[in-house]
């Protein structure tokens, strides 16, 4: 009788089943670049009126991208905040950026002399530029830049120790 009575109750469950909710979903992958060097220092010693005065080391900057499809192109530029004042002694003694020179991937010494997107006018150069394809939206670029400062139009700077900021930055566009 047990048996009849389980068989009995199971035939009149019924199935329920609530309404159905829903989910909205959005989910976005930003582009990004990111600018990395293998050092944030270089020394100089300085030889009066001389065109050579090579820093102590290169510098190697891995520019690392995730772009979207209606970038043309990356370029990666060096400047300084003034042209005036690339290098100071702090009691009105400059280096311009005219004078300071960047040497990228072995090629020629360039001076920093043009306007860039960033900092002072006159005080940059824009060491690469990145064609961007439907192949590298995504990709990795190094490039080793060498330093130079050339005092030869600077005859009379005065012994001392001259310090600046070099900014390494780059942009998609």
């Amino acid at each position: 009788m047990f048996l009849v009575m389980v068989f009995a109750a199971a035939a009149q469950a019924q199935v329920l089943n609530s309404g159905a909710s829903t989910i909205s979903l959005n989910a976005v992958l930003n582009d990004s670049i990111t600018v990395s060097l293998s050092s944030n220092a270089v020394n100089f010693t300085l030889t009066q009126a001389s065109g050579s005065n090579p820093g102590s080391t290169s510098v190697t900057a891995t520019t690392t991208w995730l772009l979207r499809p209606n970038v043309g192109s990356l370029k990666l530029y060096a400047f300084f905040a003034s042209s005036a004042s690339a290098l100071t002694d702090g009691t009105g003694n400059n280096i311009p950026s005219s004078d300071f020179q960047i040497s990228n991937n072995g090629g020629a010494f360039n001076a920093l002399t043009n306007t860039v997107p960033f900092g002072g006018a006159n005080a940059g150069l824009q060491l690469s530029s990145t064609t961007i394809l439907g192949n590298n939206r995504k990709g990795t670029r190094t490039d080793v830049m060498n330093f130079n400062i050339n005092l030869v139009p600077l005859p009379n700077l005065p012994a001392g120790t001259y310090t600046g900021t070099l900014t390494i930055q780059a942009q998609a566009i």
